[in-house]
């Protein structure tokens, strides 16, 4: 307990830690007044309507960091970014060059790929900001806007998306932790007071059971969402001696940490932007008045509503996505050539080939663990729904994976700063 309240005092005492906490208190400050400030025409009480009817909004309005509900000018938030950042992780997969960019290059070749995710941003902005105006003006939550209206609210919202995208790379430069994760974070704990205050205002004591065994079920989320985020298995690495000049160098021992979630959130995202790109598609093409969007539009919104179907289509695509990003983001094969190149064995296992089939098997078990229990937790609030019947109490597995995922990296990289400079 005195280490802890030690580290908490240096977080204030040091000045450059310090800084960098209140660098991020300063970005989250501008964005949650960014995300206050409405985009003209916008008719708050049809808004409301249309958002709790809308599953698709609701959805959105995570990754928008809560500037959706609002149709604030950050409407967009991150997920154009996001969505860039996708695509360029799946071009890494079906073009040699971006993957020896991605992986082979270093820092500046890493440099260079998040630049071209960055242009990527901006024509994906352009789409999505134009889809949901579309979208707002035809169901009446925006009204009485011109042509040339409109086209300011395109540009204010895909500006807004740009300044959201260049706020979070700053947190992420000169304050701690990864600053578009940061920034989503935010946005879901500004919604967590109108959740509880609506809890209570519907507050039944018929089912005060219920809300008790919500409780300890959100505990026992959180707990899980924790443990499994930090669970890994450390495969044993043992050095070669070597001698050279007289002098014998190596034959220590050490670990490969490999982590039983390889992919965090990632996979979640990825489904989602599977689940949701046809309705986004089909809310653009209603701007030009062709005769089959209304019933493509009719067949997407059958098939979200249809909670079976859709929660098991979601739990096959994170599923499947886990074992694909683990596979972009951890290669066997160069994994055991980086440790034969430096003498490092794994003991029982000859170097080579044989520790890239050991390596490649034990990491397919582990993303069988893992993609099981990402799948579990992101179709958690729709089993919930379909068990209780109460859309309130719904669980945001989701949420609750962003939200701790959040903290235990904050929690990591603060220790790490007044680690480095205790000493």
């Amino acid at each position: 307990m005195q280490t802890f309240f030690r580290k908490i005092k240096l977080i204030f005492t040091e000045p450059a830690i310090r800084n960098r906490v209140l660098f991020v208190l300063g970005a989250l400050v501008i964005f949650r007044l960014l995300a206050a400030v409405p985009i003209p025409g916008v008719d708050q009480a049809v808004l409301e309507q249309f958002f709790s009817n809308n599953q698709f909004l609701g959805l959105l309005n995570i990754f928008s960091g809560g500037g959706l509900a609002n149709l604030s000018i950050v409407m967009l938030g991150v997920g154009p970014f996001i969505t860039a950042s996708i695509i360029m992780q799946l071009m890494t997969v079906m073009s040699p060059a971006m993957k020896d960019l991605y992986t082979n290059e270093g820092e500046a070749g890493r440099a260079k790929f998040t630049q071209y995710s960055r242009m990527l941003t901006l024509p994906l902005a352009v789409l999505q900001g134009f889809g949901f105006l579309t979208l707002l003006e035809s169901q009446g939550v925006i009204t009485g806007l011109s042509s040339f209206d409109f086209a300011v609210n395109v540009v204010l919202v895909v500006a807004g998306s740009i300044l959201l995208m260049w706020v979070g790379e700053l947190v992420t430069e000169y304050g701690i932790g990864n600053g578009v994760s940061i920034i989503i974070f935010a946005g879901i704990v500004a919604t967590l007071p109108s959740t509880v205050s609506q809890l209570i205002f519907t507050f039944d004591m018929s089912q005060l059971p219920l809300y008790i065994g919500f409780g300890f079920l959100a505990l026992a989320v959180i707990y899980a969402v924790v443990v499994m985020t930090e669970a890994e298995r450390p495969v044993p690495i043992t050095y070669a001696k070597q001698s050279r000049g007289g002098t014998t160098y190596g034959g220590s021992s050490s670990f490969l940490p490999m982590r039983l979630n390889q992919a965090g959130v990632i996979p979640i995202i990825f489904a989602l932007s599977i689940l949701l790109f046809p309705q986004m598609v089909l809310n653009i093409l209603s701007a030009f008045d062709l005769p089959w969007v209304p019933g493509a539009m009719d067949a997407v919104n059958g098939f979200i509503n249809n909670y079976v179907a859709y929660g098991i289509t979601y739990f096959v695509l994170v599923f499947m996505f886990t074992f694909f990003y683990t596979a972009v983001t951890f290669d066997p094969d160069a994994v055991a050539a980086n440790l034969q190149r430096n003498g490092a064995f794994v003991p029982g296992i000859r170097p080579g080939a044989h520790t890239s089939e050991y390596l490649g098997n034990l990491i397919t078990r582990l993303t069988l663990v893992g993609a099981t229990f990402l799948a579990l937790v992101a179709v958690l609030p729709i089993g919930l729904q379909l068990a209780t019947g109460v859309a309130a109490l719904a669980i945001g597995g989701t949420t609750i994976l962003i939200v701790v995922s959040v903290v235990l990296d904050l929690i990591r990289r603060l220790d790490a700063q007044l680690s480095m400079r205790q000493y």
